[in-house]
């Protein structure tokens, strides 16, 4: 991985931010008083995942999204102290938790994550106009996660349309109803994992042949440019320009597998943003995904492991 092309800003929104306390256990046992051998604390929720990421890959971001209380001017402070320029609309009560437990023993994860505060028409209005300002000062933004109580379902929708409107190239990964309304406003790039596509597709995991099919028909029917789906240790497909594209990695041993698909997704990004074909921008994807999940924290990157995952991407295409 050799380019060092300058690349333009991005802005990553954050519907349900949350500071992430991951605990790291000798072995994770229900009903019993347990100690954790290490505890890490740190900004989070998706797209603010995808902020670090791209930070971390040398990337300028701007982080929108809701946040509040307590919680959230800590999540504030996490991604300045990174060079992440927070912008985010304040809300009554406190952003959410989100706990992660792995099992030493096995490497298992278990997460436990709280639903958010409930946000109000006015803070709704307000998400708006901080999305219409980002896209005017950034050529992407990545639209990322969950939506909390009290936000339209069609949200995403709306956004994507204010974003686009102002120029900026606009990749989603949602899942569920924000999903299925947010491919209707044609975001440039989407990206669910294996079981979020599959639901939206109707059809089932595993079977990568019927994902391929879905995933043409849905590019056509909605006019979407690129179509990503994360299939986890299998690697991942891609749908663009009527060519699919298949990549894999050289197994790697796991440390925490949380925050890969948001890692993947920076990496695409920054790819893009930089100018890069597509073929070494998903390459980046892939590299950024793996290198996340042999990291301890979520939403973090090595970028010289990266570089050196880069090298080591397999990538194949054929004709859609």
């Amino acid at each position: 991985m050799k380019r060092t092309e300058s690349a333009a800003r991005i802005a990553t929104v954050t519907m349900n931010a949350a500071i992430d306390k991951t605990y790291y256990l000798p072995k994770l046992e229900i009903g019993r008083a347990m100690r954790v051998t290490s505890a890490l604390v740190d900004a989070g929720g998706k797209g603010i995942n995808v902020a670090r990421v791209l930070r971390q890959l040398g990337l300028d971001v701007t982080a929108t999204g809701f946040v509040g209380g307590y919680n959230g001017a800590y999540i504030e402070r996490e991604l300045q102290s990174t060079g992440i320029e927070p912008d985010f609309v304040q809300v009554a009560g406190e952003s959410r938790l989100a706990l992660n437990f792995i099992d030493e023993s096995t490497g298992q994860s278990t997460e436990f994550i709280e639903p958010g505060p409930a946000i109000g028409e006015s803070a709704v209005m307000e998400l708006r106009d901080k999305v219409r300002a980002a896209a005017r000062r950034s050529a992407l933004v990545c639209f990322s996660g969950s939506m909390p109580a009290g936000v339209p379902a069609d949200l995403y929708r709306e956004l994507i349309g204010i974003a686009r409107h102002e120029g900026a190239t606009v990749l989603l990964d949602a899942s569920g109803e924000p999903l299925r309304h947010g491919v209707r406003a044609a975001p440039d790039v989407i990206k669910p994992n294996e079981e979020e596509a599959a639901q939206l597709l109707g059809v089932r995991t595993g079977r990568e042949d019927e994902m391929r099919r879905a995933m043409a028909r849905l590019a056509k029917e909605y006019g979407i440019p690129c179509v990503c789906v994360s299939l986890g240790a299998r690697g991942s497909l891609a749908l663009a320009g009527g060519r699919f594209y298949r990549l894999r990695l050289p197994e790697q041993k796991v440390v925490n597998a949380v925050g890969s698909g948001d890692a993947y997704l920076a990496g695409l990004a920054a790819g893009m943003a930089r100018g890069w074909p597509l073929r070494d921008s998903l390459r980046l994807a892939a590299a950024a995904g793996t290198a996340n999940a042999l990291h301890r924290r979520a939403g973090y990157v090595e970028p010289d492991v990266v570089a050196r995952l880069f090298e080591l991407v397999e990538l194949s295409e054929e004709e859609a």
